[in-house]
């Protein structure tokens, strides 16, 4: 049961970023949110990762260092994305478009990985991405600027199945602090520069946004996707990114709890559809074994 509850508690904590997000947008620029945000995290990790993981980052060679280049990269065109949309359109909307990652990350396995897609995954799939749909239907076309939002969300999805396919590929070898510590340290380091580049304030105007980007750091980014990258060692990259659909029904409480944002019947009706595709998901998954025993020391 173990794969089963770290992915549960990476759903449960993922769910609270965009509600962070609105929050720490009133003070700051969705890229300089994006930027503080892996790097705080990634500030965060490093005393721990520089005296455990110095070895096995010496260990890899140099086609996994390009992999682990290219997941920090996609992370960061995931996350300014992401975040750029929920500047632009709802929380259901954006959040809902996000994780149509599953479908992508099922492709890329398929032609990446060799991972077979059962009858039952891909009934799991329709069903979800359906939920999606529904909730979305009333959130888009509302103007330019919504498509813009849904647009980009869009892009967040795409650039994260990216992220969660080379993640299954990478965790089968290295430890979970091993493999998410130098992937947000890239992340960090592309979002970083894109600030400096682009003349965008580079600190937030508000003090209480620092509250916002810390609790971003240490929730949705160092508990939620470590949790999720986590399971990548057990689960398939196709399952895990599926459960994360479940992702838009607690964004979606959240925001009608803390901003006002009541949901429409599409959301239930949506959210309805989503649950049952993890459902069916579950049973057609199989957790595998751990490579190595170094993951009780993670």
């Amino acid at each position: 049961m173990r794969p089963y509850v770290g992915l549960g508690i990476g759903v449960f904590t993922v769910s609270s970023a965009a509600i962070l997000i609105r929050l720490a947008q009133g003070g700051a620029h969705s890229l300089t949110v994006a930027a503080w945000r892996l790097t705080l995290a990634t500030v965060i990790l490093t005393p721990v990762a520089v005296l455990r993981t110095r070895r096995e980052l010496a260990s890899l060679t140099a086609q996994e260092w390009r992999r682990v280049l290219l997941s920090g990269l996609l992370l960061a065109v995931h996350f300014v994305s992401w975040i750029m949309s929920l500047s632009l359109t709802s929380v259901a909307a954006s959040v809902v478009l996000m994780t149509t990652h599953p479908i992508f990350a099922a492709i890329g396995s398929y032609l990446l990985l060799g991972e077979r897609l059962e009858r039952r995954m891909v009934i799991a799939l329709t069903v979800a991405l359906l939920g999606s749909g529904v909730i979305a239907l009333g959130d888009l076309g509302q103007g330019g600027h919504q498509l813009l939002g849904d647009l980009l969300a869009l892009v967040g999805g795409i650039s994260a199945a990216g992220y969660f396919v080379i993640g299954r590929r990478l965790r089968a070898r290295l430890s979970l602090l091993g493999y998410v510590y130098p992937v947000y340290a890239t992340a960090a380091v592309v979002l970083v520069a894109t600030l400096l580049i682009s003349g965008m304030p580079r600190l937030p105007q508000r003090q209480e946004t620092w509250l916002w980007l810390g609790l971003m750091a240490l929730g949705p980014q160092i508990l939620g996707h470590s949790s999720l990258n986590w399971a990548l060692r057990y689960l398939s990259a196709t399952f895990v990114t599926l459960a994360t659909l479940g992702e838009p029904i607690g964004s979606t409480l959240l925001a009608w709890w803390l901003l006002g944002e009541r949901p429409t019947i599409w959301a239930v009706l949506g959210g309805v559809l989503i649950f049952g595709g993890i459902v069916v998901a579950s049973r057609a998954e199989r957790p595998g074994r751990a490579v190595d025993q170094d993951e009780e020391h993670a």
